[in-house]
Formats: structure tokens, C-alpha cells, sequence
């Protein structure tokens, strides 16, 4: 079975999923393997890999790493074409479509087409939707777009049923990295409404308060990043706390 297939079905059963992104932008890989090992003792679901920035890559080492403890899936996030590695489970292809920029809409795709091909990893498309978060992120900043306003839920409803028309197999609300706010429940609630794909939500998670509800208003997966690089206790109370509403649910 597919990792997208897997995806599919725990959204069918009502599962809700959490995933740790790791930035592989690091020298630290020390403190990133510890905060892995965590990762895989409070039986996250997913790894995201990926980053808008790098300086240092340690893309392959990670994957190698987590491969080699767990069989947890790994799936690239790339920030840009040279994220690339086929040891990994899958990759997400994402679109930015909150943004008019035509390099993250579909320039940098065609670049990375072929060697995608020809890896032969699963490729999962993603409508990605930057949300204002009342900070300049990093993604905000590198991708030079403007996000969509933390209150037009419709903007964002009519967003995510493009990208849902246009073929993208998930949809992705982020809020940026180091966020000082979540994306909102109402948003959430009617993003989840008005599309059939799973809905991904990220950015400013820092609490199992925060998970329950953002997983209470319709996301499917949250994406928890460096929240927990500075919190050993945090993954294991957030996985806690999601597997509980998936145990409620189905």
C-alpha cells in the first residue's frame, strides 16, 4: 500500500495523524537524532523533511538515520530541488497556492520533474496555503508570497477547492514556523468542509490544548516542527492526546 493510500484510509477510519518536520538545514545532528528518538517512542505516525533554507544539508544522513531505527514512514518535504533523496518512503510535490508567484506554482516542478521520475519515489501533490499568522515568516519571506488573511476563511475555502479541482491530493494550512498563532478553528472547520482530500495543518502548535483543537475542527494530520526541539516531554503528550481523539473517533 501507498503512503497516500495509508493517508487516505486513516482520514476514511476517522485516525487522526501526527507528524514531527524535522529541518535538515542542521550541524547539530545530535540533538535532531535525540529528538527523533523521542519521535519514534511516542509512535509518531509520519516524518516530514524538508526546509526553505540550506546551509548545511543533512537531508540524507536523517533519513538514513530514521530508516534505520523505525519503520515509520518518511516523507520529504523540499523547500526546493535539491531536496531530493530516494532512500526516503515519498515526497510531497507542493504548489504554493496562496501565493501568485509562478516559481512555486510551477517553475521549480519542472526543474525537479524529471529527477523525481526517475527515482522512483512516491510523489504526493500538495496545495499549500500560507495563512497569516501576525509574523513574517520564513516561508513567507523566501517564497514571496502573501499569505492569506488570518480572518477570510472564504479566500481560504475557494483556495483549497482549487487546488482539491486542480488534482492536489492534500491540502496544507500553514501557519509558518515559530508562529505566534495557530491557524484558526473556524478556518479549519470550513477548509475541512469543502474539500474531500486530507487536510494538513501546521505552524504554532505548542500545546496538546492546541492539537486537540485544531484536530477537533477537521485536520486530518497536524505537523509539529520545533516546538519540540526544546521540549522532550512535548511529542509524547502530544501523541497522547491525538491517538486519543483517533481512539474516540472510529
Amino acid at each position: 500500500m501507498t503512503i497516500y493510500k495509508k493517508i487516505l484510509e486513516a482520514k476514511v477510519l476517522g485516525k487522526k495523524l501526527l507528524t514531527m518536520l524535522i529541518d535538515p538545514d542542521t550541524k547539530d545532528l545530535e540533538n535532531i537524532y535525540k529528538t527523533i528518538d523521542n519521535a519514534i517512542s511516542a509512535h509518531v505516525d509520519c516524518f516530514f523533511i524538508g526546509g526553505s533554507l540550506l546551509h548545511q544539508n543533512s537531508l540524507a544522513e536523517i533519513v538514513d538515520y530514521i530508516k534505520s531505527k523505525t519503520h515509520i514512514p518518511v516523507i520529504l518535504f523540499p523547500g526546493n530541488t535539491a531536496q531530493v533523496y530516494s532512500q526516503a518512503d515519498a515526497t510531497l510535490f507542493p504548489s504554493v497556492i496562496s501565493g501568485r508567484n509562478p516559481e512555486l506554482l510551477i517553475g521549480r516542478h519542472v526543474e525537479s520533474a524529471g529527477l523525481l521520475r526517475e527515482s522512483g519515489i512516491e510523489v504526493i501533490s500538495l496545495g499549500y496555503m500560507l495563512i497569516d499568522s501576525g509574523l513574517t515568516t520564513t516561508v513567507n519571506y523566501i517564497t514571496n508570497t502573501s499569505p492569506i488573511p488570518y480572518d477570510n476563511t472564504n479566500i481560504a475555502i475557494s483556495t483549497a477547492i482549487a487546488g482539491e479541482l486542480l488534482g492536489m491530493k492534500m491540502i496544507y494550512l500553514e501557519a509558518g514556523s515559530g508562529a505566534p498563532r495557530t491557524i484558526s478553528s473556524k478556518m479549519i472547520n470550513q477548509v475541512s468542509k469543502n474539500i474531500n482530500v486530507p487536510l494538513i495543518v501546521g505552524g504554532g502548535i505548542k500545546t496538546p490544548e492546541q492539537a486537540e483543537e485544531i484536530l477537533d475542527a477537521g485536520a486530518d494530520m497536524i505537523v509539529v516542527g520545533n516546538a519540540l526541539e526544546t521540549n522532550d516531554d512535548l511529542i509524547f503528550d502530544l501523541s497522547a492526546t491525538v491517538h486519543s481523539i483517533k481512539t474516540k473517533t472510529v
